[in-house]
């Protein structure tokens, strides 16, 4: 005879499974929510003085944006040269990350809404 708190076991795994898979369904939803989050604050980070002045700049900061890509979303500048700033180069003394210190500062807070979100 099987003990009656294996089947209990197994239910609550069945229901687990039901809320995992009730996630699945959206999760690039969910991802392009994070993402837009994510720009928002990109996009209040302060904007250095720029030495250039001629019409129609626009400075790197404020050209953070994400796009779909098939099944992913990507975050990232507006300009070809966002990843070299944020890296640096070899003719760079030092790199000027943008990306990934707000991400590691925020990133517990984008999964708690994510998690509020789907109730989990």
């Amino acid at each position: 005879m099987s003990d009656t708190s294996e089947f209990d076991g197994l239910l609550d795994f069945s229901k687990a499974l039901e809320e995992y898979a009730k996630v699945s369904d959206n999760v690039l939803e969910e991802e392009e929510k994070i993402a837009q989050d994510f720009v928002k604050d990109l996009l209040k980070l302060p904007s250095p003085k720029s030495k250039i002045s001629k019409s129609g700049y626009t400075h790197l900061i404020s050209t953070f944006s994400y796009r779909k890509k098939s099944k992913e979303i990507e975050i990232g500048w507006g300009k070809y040269y966002g990843p070299m700033v944020e890296r640096g180069t070899v003719k760079m003394r030092s790199s000027h990350p943008h990306l990934v210190p707000l991400w590691d500062r925020n990133s517990k807070r984008y999964i708690d809404s994510f998690k509020k979100r789907n109730n989990l």
